[in-house]
């Protein structure tokens, strides 16, 4: 039984590392796509903003539509429907059928997410949970991570096209591991649309999604600037920014197990400190960020703290709404597209207004409002919330 189990989680990782990683990838490789469909570098990102719009405005409807539907049938549609997208990608030379090629996955995008997270916590224990969807977490962080040095390498030495036919072999991987390995799950009880949209009545269900849209809006707010404030204010090499970038990749996913583990022993605790060590680490940021050694050393622990917030964020939500785990799961990842998306246009505000340096006053200004909230839904449902940690 343990080992169906590890089996599935890893079977689940795969198939999240393929899809975030079908996302995220194209970001290393944008202009080799701009120069072969002969567009500019900026309309090529199109490919990136238009796959997170999709994904975010799709998050909390998708899940729900597919809540009823066996899960591995849905999760085999889901990689199949990718598998599709990329082999269109890579055959046509037409901006527009390559944006449509990424646009309809996107739409799938939260299904196999939302559907992943949530037969991983129902894989195991209530108390096993959180470490059971924190291993689920790696795949998000290698595919965010990952796929983009990867794309980019396998396009560098060979062409545009490989690094394509890697994005479709990892989901062609993950649709043929399902197929073969995961059982039939059939939903049991299912629960009513009504039921599961009536999560939305609840004032503790808006005071989680506040406090993960500032969260995310924390982490990613800033982090979209890394490179830029390496640049500009630690002042170091190209090569430099790179190697502190895969640091920070590497870290996020081991942040990601360290999360697991806590979220297991005193959630409730744990999510409360989290705004305030994380607004620690901005503050040592903002003096010594233009030194190299100690640059390296907060990229490290700002890295695990990154792959922390990820797994906070969906328990935070999940447990607001635990009757409709799928639905949550879409709203969590509506709230964290959102967050990045609000995080990085106030930074990049901070940053034309003020310079580079104080980006991190994007960081403050959301750890700030979303303690506000974290700490209100603690006073507010303190037994309850309690009671769910354990």
């Amino acid at each position: 039984m343990a080992k169906r189990h590890k089996l599935l989680i890893f079977i689940l990782t795969i198939g999240v590392f393929g899809i975030i990683n079908t996302e995220m990838g194209v970001i290393g490789i944008l202009p080799a796509i701009a120069e072969h469909f002969d567009v500019s570098v900026s309309k090529a990102g199109l490919l990136v903003s238009l796959f997170a719009l999709v994904v975010a405005v799709s998050g909390p409807t998708m899940p729900l539509l597919f809540s009823g539907i066996n899960r591995k049938k849905v999760m085999l549609l889901v990689l199949g429907v990718f598998v599709l997208g990329n082999i269109v990608f890579i055959i046509t030379s037409n901006f527009t059928v390559a944006l449509i090629a990424r646009a309809i996955p996107a739409l799938f995008h939260p299904i196999y997410c939302s559907l992943a997270f949530s037969v991983a916590a129902a894989s195991v224990s209530k108390e096993e949970a959180p470490k059971a969807v924190s291993k689920v977490f790696i795949g998000v962080s290698a595919g965010m991570v990952v796929g983009v040095p990867i794309a980019s390498f396998i396009a560098s030495i060979t062409s545009l096209q490989m690094a394509m036919v890697f994005f479709a072999v990892v989901n062609v991987i993950a649709f043929i591991a399902t197929l073969l390995f995961v059982p039939s799950m059939p939903v049991k009880e299912r629960v009513s649309y009504g039921a599961q949209l009536s999560v939305l009545k609840k004032l503790i269900t808006w005071q989680s999604i506040v406090a993960v849209i500032f969260l995310n809006s924390a982490i990613f707010g800033v982090y979209s600037y890394l490179a830029e404030y390496l640049k500009t204010v630690t002042n170091v090499s190209s090569t430099t920014i790179s190697f502190m970038l895969v640091i920070f990749g590497g870290a996020n996913i081991i942040g990601n197990i360290v999360a697991g583990k806590l979220l297991t022993k005193n959630a409730i605790k744990f999510v409360v400190a989290f705004p305030f060590v994380l607004g620690t680490v901005y503050i040592i940021l903002f003096l010594f960020g233009h030194l190299s050694v100690p640059m390296a050393i907060i990229t490290l622990i700002w890295g695990i703290l990154a792959g922390v917030g990820g797994n906070i964020n969906q328990y935070w939500i999940m447990s607001s709404a635990p009757e409709a785990p799928d639905f949550a799961n879409g709203l969590f990842l509506t709230s964290a597209n959102l967050g990045t998306t609000i995080g990085a246009a106030i930074g990049g505000l901070f940053i034309s207004e003020m310079g580079t340096q104080y980006v991190i006053l994007v960081g403050f200004l959301s750890l700030i409002l979303s303690s506000v909230s974290i700490l209100l839904r603690k006073h507010m449902y303190s037994p309850k919330t309690n009671q769910l940690a354990r």
